[in-house]
């Protein structure tokens, strides 16, 4: 490489590796938004932005070093977001797509900072025709890839999802057919019950689980103990969702149904080595098989968004209204800084005065029924509300509902929609 253009690589180079994470999170916000089948819970979009990460820092440092392309290797995210999208049936040419369009973006991006570094027009034609050359290089061998990665996982998914019965529990959830008979006759899955809806996985820091299938094997043995402690009406029906997720379904009698999501609390928390759940609310027939799983999965979201463990039930007070605000976090946590001020810190002491707040306007405006349910003195939750009032700036006025649903997204979402201190 010229001396000159070498230069200039350099100093390019080294702007756009200190604009890497700005880059690669516009990249991931990019993708979401226009390629509509990369869009999923919270886990699937955190990984997206993993394996773009990963690809930008590969590619910026094999340019900002002269990294021949063949002493590089595929990015792990990268290899492991393919396989995700594999097991949960995304197109191959979405995850292609979002390639091509990552590959414009950041070709745009590399022009700015040619442009700001004010070289000599040769100089700057021969970087940037420098950046394309070797980034298209890049893209064609990514890509070949992450192609041959998702279809060895999709072929080796599908063989091992492939029974009757799982294919036929998803017919089910995407279908319109509500003959129970003719639906448990399908799934062998008794219909005429009430159904507990269930999303079990293991968090990423899980030290106990060796592998894939001793994971997936460890959440159904699970689901079978918990559903002898709450007593069904029949087996529990377990599918797996992805390599660390599955999803369960309790069948329960009219009279355990109500106490049933207590009971599994109480036994997820004495179990060793329990998984994280996400449980619905008890619901007939087959649309509340149905209903009750998409409860689970809202509340799956809700949970890995915000790190949470133990059990998150979707019939918690306030939970659905957190869970439809929550769906776009960029807009939540713009609404709860907007909303609370000073008072969305991500310190103890704010959480403190949140939470009181919070209890405090659930239940009406009372200093007494606040301080029942929070085990404190009266005065003590009135010198909280005031304080927390006084760290938001504002009194309570006419949006006093827009405080509710505030601290509302902070109580279930905590970090996610907070200020870093």
């Amino acid at each position: 490489m010229d001396p000159v253009i070498g230069e200039a690589n350099v100093n390019v180079m080294a702007r756009l590796i200190a604009r890497q994470t700005e880059v690669s999170r516009n990249v991931q916000r990019r993708l979401a938004s226009d390629i509509t089948e990369l869009r999923g819970d919270p886990e699937i979009i955190e990984m997206l932005g993993a394996s773009v990460g990963g690809n930008v820092e590969t590619i910026f440092h094999a340019l900002r070093y002269d990294i021949s392309l063949d002493n590089i290797e595929a990015p792990t995210a990268a290899l492991e977001y393919a396989r995700r999208l594999a097991q949960r049936g995304v197109p191959m040419n979405a995850l292609v797509r979002a390639y091509r369009i990552g590959h414009a973006l950041v070709l745009d991006v590399a022009g700015e900072e040619i442009n700001h570094a004010a070289l000599p027009p040769q100089i700057s034609l021969a970087v940037f025709e420098r950046m394309t050359s070797v980034t298209f290089r890049y893209i064609d061998w990514i890509s070949q890839e992450v192609v041959s990665v998702y279809e060895d996982e999709r072929d080796r998914w599908l063989a091992n999802r492939n029974s009757t019965q799982a294919l036929r529990v998803r017919e089910v959830l995407s279908g319109t057919d509500s003959d129970p008979e003719a639906v448990t006759a399908a799934i062998r899955y008794p219909m005429r019950r009430q159904h507990l809806g269930v999303v079990l996985w293991w968090p990423a820091a899980t030290e106990h689980i060796t592998g894939h299938d001793d994971a997936l094997a460890k959440l159904e043995q699970f689901l079978r103990a918990a559903a002898d402690h709450v007593g069904t009406q029949g087996s529990p029906l377990f599918l797996a969702a992805d390599q660390r997720t599955g999803w369960g379904w309790l069948p329960l009698s009219g009279a355990t149904a109500p106490g049933a999501s207590e009971q599994l609390r109480q036994f997820t928390d004495t179990y060793p080595g329990a998984p994280a759940l996400a449980v619905g609310t008890p619901l007939p027939s087959v649309e509340g098989f149905r209903q009750s799983h998409r409860q689970a999965l809202r509340a799956h979201g809700v949970a890995v968004t915000a790190n949470l463990t133990g059990v998150t039930a979707a019939d918690a007070p306030g939970f659905a209204a957190a869970a439809l605000m929550g769906e776009n976090q960029d807009d939540a946590r713009d609404f709860v800084h907007a909303t609370l001020g000073p008072l969305a810190g991500s310190g103890a002491n704010d959480e403190r005065l949140r939470e009181t707040l919070r209890v405090f306007l659930r239940h009406g405006g009372s200093y007494t029924a606040a301080a029942d349910e929070l085990v404190v003195h009266f005065n003590t939750v009135k010198y909280r509300v005031g304080r927390a009032l006084e760290r938001r700036g504002r009194p309570l006025g006419d949006d006093r509902l827009d405080i509710e649903m505030a601290l509302l997204l902070c109580h279930w979402y905590g970090a996610a929609v907070l200020s870093a201190e």
